[in-house]
């Protein structure tokens, strides 16, 4: 599998159960989302917008996904909304590692450019750092309708959170459009 499969295998409409550990407070938090991805392909209007705005080549995008979700935390029973869309951009000679674009929704907000792994194994290996935050996600497939994710959130001052996700698909989305250039053949 490489990462557009991985990419092509999460398209679809899932209910995600997540368990968060707060560290440093020792305290649990429950979460429920309905959680939809979308595949993307390589020259979507959303991977070519997100290229730009990291100066990469958009030639180098291998797809892209949107990702929306709505949920809501056991603690706190305000609604949990929102989106984003990913972008992997393979390394030249792997296209199981690389480099990962991530939608900036605040302009203040710096870019940051994230790395990708695909390992053998199935698991897709997510990391993301900047001069606040390091955060580490882990994603496999359980069974083609179970997808599983681990996260861990380190702040540089102190504070760090690990979470457990299964997600549970509940159907699919419509099949990514095809580039121009694909539907011409």
């Amino acid at each position: 599998m490489d990462i557009k499969e991985f990419f092509e295998q999460s398209a679809g409409r899932w209910f995600s159960q997540r368990s968060s550990h707060h560290l440093p407070f020792k305290q649990p938090e429950n979460g429920k989302s309905n959680v939809t991805i979308e595949l993307l392909v390589a020259d979507a209007p959303e991977v070519l917008k997100l290229c730009q705005q990291y100066k990469i080549d958009p030639s180098l995008a291998v797809c892209g996904a949107k990702i929306t979700w709505d949920g809501t935390l056991d603690s706190d029973q305000q609604k949990q909304q929102g989106s984003t869309v990913l972008v992997p951009i393979a390394d030249s000679d792997q296209l199981n590692e690389g480099r990962l674009l991530r939608e900036i929704k605040y302009a203040e907000k710096a870019p940051v450019i994230g790395r990708y792994s695909l390992g053998n194994d199935g698991v897709l290996t997510l990391i993301s750092e900047d001069e606040t935050l390091y955060s580490e996600e882990r994603l496999w497939f359980a069974s083609p309708n179970l997808r599983m994710r681990t996260s861990i959130f380190k702040h540089l001052g102190g504070f760090s959170m690990a979470s457990l996700s299964s997600e549970i698909r509940m159907g699919v989305t419509a099949p990514a459009k095809k580039s121009e250039d694909e539907a011409k053949v």
